[in-house]
């Protein structure tokens, strides 16, 4: 009620304050008839147009202060959400490197250097500070590994070395 006695009272149909606000019609009619409630920054903007403070604006409306209040409580709560996310872009550094190391240690045993780099590939993840060096790594070590499981088996039994020892006498 006080929101259309101000709009009058200034000279403003419906359709112009619609039009400053960006909002249509039927928002600034659901507003004055009690069945909708303007957010904080349309409050604000309709001070300013009604020349009337907001506690004038609101005075009359308790529901409006309320629904103002239970928002602003609302909005309180989602910052302090907000404080609790990290968002520091490469907040796993030290995972990186563990990984990193992890990779290069597996290229000591050749069957392991094929399968735990695919492990270290898969654990990676953007936001680790040597992501791409992590997987430039792992490839190297697993062809690096393949190349030598392919010697091993070559040499034990594809085609067995033929060494021959002799005795000293």
């Amino acid at each position: 009620m006080q929101l259309k006695s101000a709009r009058i009272a200034q000279g403003f149909s419906q359709n112009e304050v619609a039009t400053i606000l960006h909002v249509t019609r039927q928002s600034i009619s659901k507003w004055e008839n009690g069945r909708g409630y303007p957010d904080l920054d349309n409050l604000i903007q309709l001070s300013d147009i009604y020349k009337m403070s907001i506690d004038k604006l609101l005075k009359e409306n308790s529901e409006l202060k309320e629904q103002i209040d239970v928002n602003n409580e609302q909005i309180a709560e989602k910052r302090k959400q907000l404080k609790k996310i990290n968002t520091s872009p490469y907040q796993n550094t030290d995972e990186g490197i563990i990984l990193i190391l992890l990779a290069m240690v597996s290229v000591l045993l050749p069957p392991v250097g094929i399968f735990l780099p695919m492990y270290v590939m898969w654990r990676n993840t953007k936001y680790n500070s040597l992501h791409k060096t992590i997987i430039l790594v792992s490839l190297l070590v697993i062809v690096f590994s393949l190349i030598s499981c392919y010697v091993v088996i070559e040499d034990k039994w594809i085609t067995p070395s033929k060494t021959v020892v002799y005795q000293i006498k």
